[in-house]
């Protein structure tokens, strides 16, 4: 194929519900999201999950990862019901596409148990953590290097364990406890 033959761009407009659309809405509504541009967001969150969810089915990947990022930004604007509901959705979705124990479903446990935490529900939040550092954990074994996020979890679980009442000591010994119980068991 000669240069005179790559195309860079499509010869016909790809549409305003193509994927490709999708996928640039949610990427421009995460720089809104994180330049604190909530409202603007919110839409082109909500209509890139629209073309997914028509493009690709309601149980598909894509449609898990743009829920989360609603959620993510319902849950920056206090509609906690409702980003429960959509973390939910994708953390099903995640389950039924890849199974229990990846790590897209302990991304999603996270995100979950962070929302739990932040509305006082500890000790709902605490399981998921614990769910999600095994997942973590069982990766790490697997694969022979750790998971970028498992310091940040471990830390997420550290921080809801002193919010829960445990003494900084107690929260690094319950997280040393829980490694050594996933060697002991692999």
């Amino acid at each position: 194929m000669s240069s005179s033959q790559i195309h860079l761009f499509p010869d016909e407009p790809l549409g305003p519900d193509h994927p490709n659309v999708a996928s640039c809405l949610n990427n421009l509504a995460e720089l809104l999201r994180e330049t604190n541009r909530l409202a603007e967001a919110e839409p082109m969150y909500r209509r890139a999950l629209a073309i997914d969810e028509a493009s690709f089915g309601s149980d598909h990947p894509k449609v898990a990862i743009r829920l989360n990022n609603l959620a993510l930004l319902l849950q920056a604007t206090k509609r906690l019901a409702e980003a429960e509901l959509s973390m939910r959705r994708a953390m099903e979705i995640d389950e039924k596409v890849f199974g229990p124990d990846h790590p897209n479903v302990a991304i999603g446990l996270i995100n979950l148990a962070q929302l739990l935490q932040g509305s006082k529900r500890l000790t709902e939040a605490e399981p998921l953590v614990r769910k999600a550092i095994w997942i973590l954990l069982a990766f790490s074994q697997k694969n022979g290097y750790e998971h970028p996020y498992m310091q940040a979890i471990f830390r997420c679980y550290a921080d809801l364990l002193v919010t829960m009442g445990h003494s900084q000591a107690d929260s690094i010994a319950e997280i040393r406890a829980l490694i050594q119980a996933h060697r002991l068991r692999s």
